[in-house]
């Protein structure tokens, strides 16, 4: 049984109030909230078993290291990666993505081949695309999306060729919450001898993932989205085609033997691992994993569903919203506006309510193109909110509303 309420005892940050009004964290689409058990693991990491991993033969070192690598066998259960190798530590979604820009980019990618991104995308799906194309003379393509939200297919398709390399798309946009049909979009892409990197940063607290099922070639997420620590993260990549990227940072541990004539490297998945990583922040990642799992995915899957069904339903009433982004079956994001107010003033003011959510140009700007707009306002929703929490959302936007009339 789901219990959102006894879930909320494990996130000691939802007791807090704002100005005096109890907290209504609807930012998690920026970043989740950690359960006291996630903290409590890496406090006891720091304060017990605090040294080095991979470099000591003593008792801590030993703990620690046991520790980093069963975080990435949890890792590896939890997305159904074929083994530990193709699972890497980075600090991020966005440093995965480079890391993938950089050392696939070297190996595949020459003069006049294309790269495919969609419209939606976070900047940190974009920009690392751009410098590749900037350094390498490729082209990036780009494939537009409706206004509902919803990925542009028959645009999509028209773009594929046998000068595609890489298709980089978000399994769910940040912005619209739209879940894209990344199993058509990596069948099709390679089709055409094309590889697909999979932005599951928005996704992986949410929906259950399979790389093998999906055959992505590339898959990358933050633990912050995750419950857990910020500055950790993952890149998953099929072994052969990491086998045959170079590595990107040079230093300890990513090396098996160092001469002044020629360094050899290490073996995957270390030889993307340079110098000495945030192994507590790993650690703190694989709890996190483990207590997601100990809620149970599908229970949570179904109570978000039910959180941005209502969500939208109870928002469409308010006077002079303006929502953006109604694709079926979207996960649990909602951005909108209200007539002839900016979104710094909605956001602020709702903030003075207690109530906590994002605004501005969401790391997506082409999406503000698209709708002609300086910036939204983003709800977003994760398993520790409530129908009472939208509710309050909503009445702080209708009273809003009112004072503007006024």
């Amino acid at each position: 049984m789901f219990d959102v309420h006894q879930i909320r005892q494990d996130f000691p940050i939802l007791t807090e109030k704002i100005y005096g009004k109890p907290l209504v964290y609807l930012d998690n689409g920026a970043t989740t909230q950690r359960p006291k058990r996630v903290v409590e693991v890496m406090d006891e990491y720091y304060l017990r078993y605090n040294s080095n991993v991979h470099r000591g033969v003593h008792f801590l070192s030993n703990k620690c290291t046991d520790a980093n690598e069963r975080a990435r066998e949890i890792v590896k259960d939890y997305i159904h990666a074929a083994g530990t190798e193709e699972v890497i530590f980075t600090r991020g979604t966005t440093e995965s993505i480079n890391l993938v820009a950089y050392t696939f980019g070297e190996a595949f990618i020459r003069e006049g081949d294309e790269i495919v991104v969609t419209e939606m995308e976070h900047h940190a799906n974009i920009v690392p695309w751009q410098m590749l194309c900037e350094r390498k003379g490729c082209v990036l393509k780009v494939v537009p999306f409706k206004d509902n939200g919803e990925l542009d297919m028959e645009a999509f398709a028209a773009l594929m060729n046998e000068r595609v390399k890489l298709v980089g798309v978000a399994y769910v946009s940040n912005v619209l919450g739209t879940v894209n049909p990344v199993k058509q979009i990596i069948d099709a892409a390679h089709a055409v001898g094309a590889y697909v990197l999979v932005d599951a940063a928005q996704a992986i607290q949410h929906i259950p993932l399979d790389v093998q099922e999906l055959d992505c070639d590339f898959l990358a997420f933050s633990g912050h989205k995750i419950y857990g620590p910020t500055g950790v993260g993952v890149l998953y990549g099929k072994k052969a085609l990491l086998e045959q990227m170079p590595p990107w940072h040079g230093g300890g541990e990513m090396i098996k033997e160092v001469r002044f004539e020629k360094t050899t490297y290490n073996e995957l998945p270390f030889k993307f691992e340079a110098g000495t990583p945030d192994f507590i922040g790993i650690i703190g990642l694989g709890e996190a994993i483990e207590y997601v799992k100990s809620v149970g995915l599908e229970a949570i899957a179904a109570h978000e569903h039910e959180l941005i069904e209502y969500a939208m339903g109870q928002i469409r009433q308010i006077p002079g919203i303006i929502l953006y982004g109604d694709a079926p079956g979207k996960s649990s994001v909602v951005s909108f506006g209200l007539k002839g107010i900016h979104h710094f003033d909605l956001g602020t003011l709702l903030d003075k309510m207690g109530i906590a959510v994002r605004t501005g140009q969401l790391c997506a700007d082409p999406v503000m193109q698209h709708y002609g707009v300086t910036g939204m306002v983003r709800a977003s929703f994760a398993m520790y909110n409530t129908l009472e929490e939208i509710d309050a959302l909503c009445a702080g936007l209708k009273k809003i509303e009112q004072i503007f009339k006024m």
